[in-house]
């Protein structure tokens, strides 16, 4: 008997299905990047914090090995699609969510699915965000009450958009996208 694959045909087709409709909100999230840069910096974590979706739901759906990475390339890759130019920076974005998420549920042996591990690595991405951000866009030139909700912002952002995926995620549960 030949043992079953980690990553089934049936389990690509569900990271693909959520990687097309994450990959979306990703590219509708990456227009609206130069406006909330320009117009209010100290938000951007908000905005960044939704690219955590498909690792999230991939997770909370599958409960398997390797789900994260593979639905956050699917999505970056079609988030693409909306601005060409910025390839690298959604595929460098899945990949670095991807690999914090997937690290953080190897850490677990995979065997723990409660949502404490799926915050515990949002705000892991949410530090790491906030740090590299603060230096991308020079927030030490903005007033301190900018930079510390900045701060505040980009570490909640990504709990807050966990929160929403781990809904998104059960719910497709409860519909029946999966057999456990």
């Amino acid at each position: 008997m030949r043992p079953s694959p980690v990553l089934s045909t049936r389990v690509l087709l569900i990271c693909a299905a959520i990687g097309v409709a994450t990959g979306i909100l990703g590219g509708i999230a990456g227009l609206a990047t130069p406006v909330v840069i320009a117009v209010a910096p100290w938000a951007y974590g908000l905005v960044l914090g939704s690219h955590v979706l498909p690792g999230i739901i991939a997770q909370e759906v599958l409960r398997r090995p390797l789900v994260a990475l593979v639905t956050h390339v699917v999505a970056a890759l079609i988030s693409s699609a909306f601005n060409p130019a910025w390839s690298l920076r959604f595929i460098g974005t899945a990949l670095l969510f991807g690999a914090i998420q997937e690290g953080v549920a190897a850490l677990t042996r995979y065997r723990s699915w409660g949502a404490w591990r799926f915050f515990v690595s949002a705000a892991l991405i949410g530090v790491f965000v906030a740090v590299v951000v603060f230096f991308a866009v020079d927030l030490g030139k903005f007033a301190l009450w900018a930079q510390i909700t900045y701060l505040i912002v980009s570490v909640l952002g990504p709990v807050a958009w966990t929160a929403v995926g781990l809904a998104i995620g059960s719910a497709l549960s409860r519909a029946g996208v999966v057999r456990r």
